[in-house]
């Protein structure tokens, strides 16, 4: 006999704790405030509340428009810092249902221009943090009694520069593209234990950075490369991240979506 379907399934995050990682800014705090928007209790985890494209910080903005949010200072790169995160979300909130691993830096150079220190910096805030709080967001989930066979939730952002290279941006490409592979290991590993993992690939998204992200030319580069009329805005990827972390998202894990107008289809 056929199960029957599921009709209570939604995007309401209603009574869901969540960590987002590099929260204080741009694709980061777009996550926070939608996951809040719908329900979540969200703890925005970064090295700063400064706000790059300028504002409130994250956590403010979000309980002045009426949601929960708690601001825990840290630096991926910190094992120490990583492991109290999990366990401060914990002690104040009682359990954590969603990680949602944003934080990054960048450092564009190409392999002759990079240093050695430069390259290990990247790798150890964009790649092995993801591995650090995925680890320690897994030891505290898999101890959770399940909710709709789910016991926790990881969502990933790599990027569509894991799949084709990011010109003159080695370290950055490297870390996207590993962050993929980590997505699948981790969602076959623990599948068995209500653990869901899955990633999110923005494409060119507008974000209000200054910089590079703003160069004539790479704004050129990707309007050309990008078949929708527009390029992409924060909100586009804390949509994509909503659902993903959200009861309506079922019997999909280990997988990677691209929210990117198009870029890697064409």
């Amino acid at each position: 006999m056929n199960a029957k379907p599921h009709l209570t399934a939604s995007l309401s995050m209603e009574g869901k704790v969540c960590i987002v990682t590099g929260a204080a800014s741009g694709i980061g705090r777009a996550i926070a405030r939608q996951l809040a928007a719908n329900g979540a209790v969200v703890v925005i985890a970064d090295i700063t509340t400064d706000v790059i494209e300028g504002g409130e910080p994250t956590a403010t903005l979000i309980v002045r428009d009426g949601g929960i949010a708690h601001f825990i200072f840290t630096d991926v790169s910190d094992t120490a810092q990583v492991d109290a995160l999990v366990a401060q979300t914990v002690a104040r909130f009682g359990r954590l249902d969603v990680l949602v691993n944003n934080a990054c830096i960048r450092h564009a150079r190409p392999l002759l221009d990079m240093e050695e220190a430069d390259w290990q910096r990247v790798l150890d805030v964009n790649l092995t943090g993801v591995f650090r709080c995925s680890r320690a967001a897994v030891r505290q989930m898999t101890g959770q009694p399940p909710v709709d066979e789910v016991r926790g939730r990881i969502v990933n952002l790599s990027s569509q520069h894991g799949m084709i290279a990011a010109p003159g941006d080695l370290a950055y490409g490297t870390a996207k593209a590993a962050i993929d592979y980590m997505t699948r290991q981790i969602a076959t590993d623990y599948a068995p234990r209500g653990i869901v993992c899955n990633a999110v690939a923005p494409g060119k998204i507008q974000t209000g950075a200054s910089g590079r992200a703003m160069d004539p030319v790479v704004l050129d580069r990707a309007t050309r490369r990008t078949p929708w009329p527009r390029l992409g805005h924060p909100d586009d990827i804390a949509r994509a991240v909503l659902f993903l972390a959200s009861d309506l998202s079922t019997f999909t894990t280990g997988t990677t979506l691209m929210v990117d107008g198009g870029w890697m289809a064409a």
